[in-house]
This record gives structure tokens, sequence and C-alpha cells, in this order.
């Protein structure tokens, strides 16, 4: 039902949301000092909980796409094979990873307007270990998407 990383993003959104109590019970209680610094700090304190919901509500809700997105390419039978070579970890190899990885890199170059290509482009980034850049392939991949 549940995938661990699915009880772990829960459990963050959790504890997140937590700390943005505590912390905008502080900033509220500053706020009600009667120093102007103290009513500074209380209400910029307040800005960091408001961002910290905001940042939550907007992964939450990139995750879901993603995961709709990843079934809908899996039930089509059009999810990318990797030859990777493995270490013992089950991790893939850095060579390997970055073999995969051009491959990738071209055809999502060759067809720009493909949300499948950015997809699996997304997905050779990932295994190669950079998130960072799975990630904006992957916002493209869904942005294509909704467009067709």
């Amino acid at each position: 039902m549940y995938s661990r990383a699915k009880v772990g993003a829960i459990i963050m959104a959790l504890l997140t949301l937590l700390y943005t109590a505590l912390l905008a019970n502080t900033g509220f209680t500053l706020l009600f000092l009667d120093e102007p610094v103290a009513k500074a700090m209380g209400f910029f304190i307040l800005v960091f909980p408001v961002l910290a919901i905001w940042l939550v509500i907007r992964e939450f809700i990139f995750g879901v796409k993603i995961e709709r997105f990843a079934t809908s390419v899996e039930s089509q039978g059009k999810w990318p094979h990797f030859e990777f070579e493995l270490r013992p970890s089950g991790r893939p190899t850095r060579e390997s990873a970055d073999r995969v990885f051009e491959s990738f890199a071209k055809n999502a170059e060759q067809n720009p307007e493909s949300s499948l290509a950015w997809f699996s482009l997304g997905l050779a980034y990932d295994a190669a270990g950079d998130r960072p850049r799975a990630r904006k392939a992957m916002r493209k991949a869904l942005a294509l998407d909704a467009k067709a």
C-alpha cells in the first residue's frame, strides 16, 4: 500500500508541520512584545512557517504527479530499460550510468517536445546520482505532458 519512500515523506511532512507550529508560536510571542526589534523578528519568523508549508505542499503535488505519470508510462509498456552494470549494493556503477545517461540525453535533445524522453532522462539522471537535474527533467516532462 505505502512504500517506504511515501512513509518517509509523510513522517517528514508531519515533523515539518510540528516545527512550523512551534516556530509560529515563537513568532506570535515576539509580535506581542513591546520592543520593535522583537516585533520585526516575530514577523520574519512567521514568514518561515508559511514558506515551509508551501514547500511541503508543492513537493507532495510534484510527487503525486510524477507517480501518476510513471504509472501511465508503465501501463503503456513504455518504461525505459537501462543497461547498467551494478555494484554489490545494487546501485549502478558510475561508468555504466554515464553511458546510459548519454543515450537518454541525446534522445531528449532530439525530441524536445516528448514528455517520455524527458521522463526517461530524469530517471537516467537519478541513476547517475544527479538528483537536482533529475527533478528538473521530471518537471519538464510534467509540463510537456500537461500541454498534450
